[in-house]
């Protein structure tokens, strides 16, 4: 593999902390890198000395010779003054861009919900940075430097980008380095990992996956070197305090073996006694919602939605931006009444809900750590143990003079963490989290992780962050069209089903970008084949499947329904009426046929449309 970049002996400084010391390292073609670390280490850096935007105090930066490169910054330098047209292809016709399948896909994926004559300065803060990730794909680059990514991405943009980095090169060509927090991202696209911590890198093989794996061999090796150091020089120690006459008699110290790395790891949660306690501390009623609808305007965010939350869930809330996941949260902590239906409230319950504006630390800019902590309870129950109100906040990285800072100095990740440990101090029984893993390195959402783990509660979670979702909930439920979805395949189930609505991913765009089209073709384009190297259905013919399999999918969720009416009718029927029972059984074995048919045309039609798009 040719290098592309190297680093010599390249070293940072700034006037408080050296970010770099002597790093030597090379990208090479081929390669997908991610960079992890903790906040603050010069993972930003280290991208800018790559592109040439930051100067090294010492050391050098070799590019090879006509290597394009490209950067994804924190922050950009778009024109507020220009259109976004402007912004991704400068005074380009539109003919010049439009020809290009992958520029299309681009735009439809990242900003189908953008007009291209905007003006860049009315755009949302997630709006520009989606601009910006956009202008940067649309280039020609055989080396990629991204600065967190999946910023103000949903699952679906997630999980857009994923495939689209890892089909940008083909195999052995380009280069990516890419400094991001989301692990699922990291393990989806990523074939190395540096590692950042006091100013120097260590390389791994291998995703997010290979790389807990080898720095969990690398620290239990260094653990027992250290324990092995430490038993030398207390027996060293021992042996002058008993002068030399005492050689032939001094104590053997045992050396203590590290733990296997998994063998002898517990379950991460004990479901039972984690739903029994929730159970003891909320009672059998937690939420309920009955025929709930959310409207603004003519606008819909939720309509009928019908769930009931109990003791010990813990559930994790997905959909695409703007779906009305925060929405829902307001409305089942009371923040908002909904246009219409109920909402049914536990006596027993005590909420506490960290916001994504982390409202818990509203007006609390002036005081320090410690004098927070003084508004709780200095001793609390969490796991079924007693700890100490410091104690949490230390398990969520706080130490030292941590403690004795300013909440308006801390950084964005610290006021996060701290928002979270002061929602748990609260001892609440039903606990709400809203996108809790921003601004929070790798090593924090394994600490959040498990804080969480050992809490027993009823947990509701709101996150783009695929990995976390996975990791401390059971159940996940999607607000898809408007509609709350219970998916028991996950994040996986959401995107296939996103695939299929339109509804569930992007709006279209709102002005001329929506009416791009492709330079229209002269001759009669070959017949396009599906996997199987057979004819495929024609755009006519699978618009038509499409509406079928659409049709007949509302039809299933209607008819399950009334199968599951008509057991309930046959369950509380009086078993003494013979006749009663047998036209109940026959109204049951109608609706279960009916059923069957309709899943086996829906089955039917679904690898129809999967083998077309093969």
């Amino acid at each position: 593999m040719a290098i592309l970049a190297s680093l010599d002996r390249v070293g940072v400084e700034w006037p408080a902390k050296r970010v770099l010391d002597g790093i030597s390292l090379g990208v090479y073609e081929g390669e997908r890198i991610g960079v992890v670390g903790p906040n603050g280490e010069g993972k930003s850096t280290l991208l800018g000395v790559l592109a040439g935007n930051v100067a090294p105090t010492d050391g050098r930066v070799v590019l090879r010779h006509g290597t394009r490169v490209g950067l994804l910054g924190q922050t950009d330098a778009l024109d507020d003054d220009g259109s976004v047209r402007e912004a991704l292809f400068g005074d380009a016709p539109d003919y010049e861009w439009a020809a290009s399948a992958r520029i299309r896909e681009i735009l439809d994926s990242l900003l189908g919900d953008v007009g291209l004559d905007r003006r860049v300065g009315e755009l949302s803060g997630g709006e520009r940075r989606r601009v910006d990730l956009a202008r940067l794909l649309c280039g020609e680059w055989d080396l990629l430097l991204l600065d967190e990514p999946t910023n103000h991405l949903d699952v679906i943009g997630i999980d857009w980008l994923a495939q689209h980095l890892a089909s940008r090169w083909p195999a052995g060509e380009g280069a990516l380095v890419c400094v991001t927090h989301d692990r699922w991202f990291l393990d989806a696209v990523c074939d190395g990992m540096w590692e950042l911590h006091d100013g120097s890198i260590d390389a791994f093989e291998g995703g997010f996956s290979a790389y807990m794996q080898q720095r969990l061999e690398r620290d239990r090796q260094a653990e027992r070197a250290r324990i092995k150091r430490a038993n030398i020089l207390r027996r060293e120690l021992a042996w002058l305090a008993r002068a030399p006459q005492a050689r032939a008699t001094r104590q053997k110290f045992r050396k203590r073996e590290a733990e296997a790395l998994i063998s002898d790891v517990p379950e991460l949660r004990d479901a039972v006694t984690l739903r029994r306690a929730a159970v003891a501390r909320l009672g059998k009623q937690v939420f309920e919602l009955e025929g709930v609808a959310k409207s603004y305007g003519a606008r819909v965010i939720l309509s009928d939605v019908d769930w009931i939350i109990g003791a010990g869930d813990r559930i994790g809330i997905i959909g695409a931006n703007g779906a009305g996941k925060t929405t829902l949260l307001d409305i089942i902590c009371g923040v908002e009444e909904p246009s219409r239906g109920i909402v049914k409230r536990g006596k027993s319950v005590r909420l506490a809900r960290v916001s994504q504006h982390l409202d818990l630390l509203a007006g609390r800019e002036g005081d320090t750590v410690d004098r927070l902590l003084s508004d709780f309870k200095s001793h609390l129950v969490m796991g079924g143990e007693e700890v100490t109100s410091r104690s949490v906040l230390e398990s969520l990285g706080f130490a030292g003079n941590d403690f004795l800072t300013r909440i308006g100095e801390l950084s964005g990740g610290q006021r996060r963490r701290l928002a979270i440990a002061c929602a748990l101090m609260e001892e609440p029984n039903v606990l709400v989290l809203d996108e809790p893993g921003n601004d929070l390195d790798v090593d924090m959402l394994a600490a959040l992780e498990s804080v969480l783990d050992g809490w027993p509660g009823t947990l509701l979670l709101v996150t783009h962050d695929r990995y976390l979702m996975e990791r401390v909930t059971d159940d996940v439920y999607a607000v898809l069209e408007g509609s709350l979805r219970h998916l028991p395949g996950g994040v996986d189930e959401f995107l296939r089903l996103s695939r299929r609505s339109p509804e569930g991913s992007h709006p279209a765009r709102d002005d001329g970008a929506a009416n791009v089209q492709p330079p229209v073709e002269t001759s009669n384009p070959p017949e396009a084949l599906n996997s199987q190297g057979e004819p495929s259905l024609s755009n006519a013919e699978r618009r038509d499947a499409k509406r079928r399999f659409d049709a007949i999918e509302r039809k299933v969720s209607k008819r399950r329904a009334a199968l599951a009416d008509a057991r309930a009718a046959l369950e509380s029927a009086d078993p003494t009426d013979y006749q009663r029972l047998l036209d109940l059984q026959a109204a049951v074995d109608a609706a279960a046929g009916e059923l069957a048919s309709l899943e086996d045309a829906w089955l039917d039609l679904a690898l129809l449309l999967d083998e077309d798009v093969g």
